[in-house]
């Protein structure tokens, strides 16, 4: 039998701690946090591997690394309240979860949404909502929000979403530009986001967080 607790150790002292990822509360949530139940069954063996994985219906799970660095920069408060754009099977939720007072987990598929829902409760993760919809137009009825954590790349941040960040509040994504893929961290201040640089990485870009294509006739 795989023995998980020791690759969550091992993800943790390999992948977390060298990306200078030292707050407590990220280190406590994802040592805690069984990634394995997150993940489709075929693909628990590589639960911990230092790499994206694939859950299907077109949505990753981002690498330990990646999640742990833009919650880092993000620096989740035990009373704010998150919005988790794309949280695909609940994993990020899961980690998320134990850093807030509660959190809004969207996914656009049904049947994940389902599946992250029955996984959170199994586990006793009670102060999340997961609810479905399109990833671009957020979950305004839970909003405005503290964070909101987008798990997946963008070309441009549709309005909606920023219309749901509070005054103040942050947000993390990946940003698509060329063969570049960038994480930064956004800062609501004057109905204007100012993003911060953090690190290099890539994802697929979401569902209609596309930049608009534009003709020359």
């Amino acid at each position: 039998m795989t023995d998980f607790t020791s690759h969550r150790t091992t993800m943790v002292d390999t992948q977390v701690r060298p990306s200078d990822v030292t707050k407590f509360p990220i280190i406590e949530a994802m040592l805690a946090v069984p990634r394995e139940v997150f993940v489709p069954d075929t693909r628990r063996d590589a639960a911990y591997a230092d790499e994206s994985i694939d859950l299907g219906h077109g949505r990753l799970m981002l690498e330990p690394r990646t999640i742990a660095k833009l919650l880092d920069g993000l620096n989740i408060q035990p009373n704010e309240v998150v919005l988790d754009i794309g949280c695909g099977l609940g994993y990020s939720t899961a980690i998320m979860a134990r850093m807030s007072e509660f959190i809004v987990a969207l996914e656009h598929d049904e049947a994940m949404v389902a599946e992250a829902q029955s996984t959170l409760s199994e586990h006793g993760i009670d102060n999340v909502a997961v609810v479905s919809g399109p990833l671009s137009v957020g979950a305004p009825k839970h909003g405005p929000y503290d964070v909101i954590f987008i798990e997946g790349a963008i070309e441009k941040l549709p309005s909606e979403i920023k219309g749901q960040l509070k005054e103040g509040g942050r947000i993390a994504c990946l940003f698509s530009e060329g063969a570049l893929g960038i994480a930064r961290i956004g800062i609501k201040i004057n109905d204007t986001i100012t993003w911060q640089y953090l690190f290099n990485a890539g994802a697929p870009v979401l569902a209609g967080f596309e930049a608009e294509t534009t003709f020359n006739l």
